[in-house]
């Protein structure tokens, strides 16, 4: 008996994760980017190299930093679908409030997807957050303010909490980072 690998993860599988997690078409982003829904369906199905600028594009339509498209560190073939070592994980997000994520599972092809986040100290979420997902968060270290739904909590090492497509904003008003694991479904990035 033979143990099949997993599929291994591309650009295409991950920007067609990320589309469906979203609800949207192949019609819904080739009408956005003006291009055929044959080219997008060629570039989900690995078959078409998107440019830079249709990566740029693409990124824009479905809410993502560009770097998510471009961060495919080259793991050892044996660990693809396995493993993400520490220093191949995938930056996400521009950290311009202050947080800074990395992406734990080795793609977004799963129902769910687990991110690294660090909160730098004095940082606040500006807008609230309402998305259709149901998260779980885990903190490592530090503290953090969290509303969710209008309740206010504050969480510190051990301590986990979930939010169930309410919104919610976070901050950290402290003299440390705070930093959490979150699992997040489905996969948001």
């Amino acid at each position: 008996m033979t143990s099949q690998a997993p599929q291994t993860a591309t650009l295409g599988a991950d920007i067609r994760a990320l589309r469906k997690a979203r609800g949207m078409t192949l019609a819904d982003i080739a009408g956005e980017m003006q291009r055929s829904v044959g080219w997008f369906s060629q570039v989900e199905r690995d078959l078409s190299e998107p440019s830079i600028s249709d990566l740029r594009q693409i990124a824009t339509c479905l809410g993502v930093p560009m770097s998510m498209l471009f961060s495919h560190s080259a793991a050892p073939a044996e660990e693809q679908g396995y493993v993400v070592r520490a220093g191949a994980r995938r930056p996400m997000g521009s950290g311009e409030e202050g947080l800074i994520e990395e992406l734990l599972s080795p793609d977004l092809t799963d129902d769910f997807e687990m991110v690294h986040s660090t909160f730098q100290p004095h940082s606040s979420m500006q807008q609230p957050a309402d998305r259709p997902t149901q998260e779980v968060g885990y903190m490592i270290s530090g503290k953090l303010d969290l509303l969710i739904d209008g309740q206010a909590f504050t969480v510190g090492p051990g301590d986990s909490f979930r939010i169930k497509h309410q919104p919610y904003q976070w901050a950290n008003p402290y003299d440390e980072p705070a930093m959490a694991v979150w699992v997040i479904a489905p996969p948001v990035y």
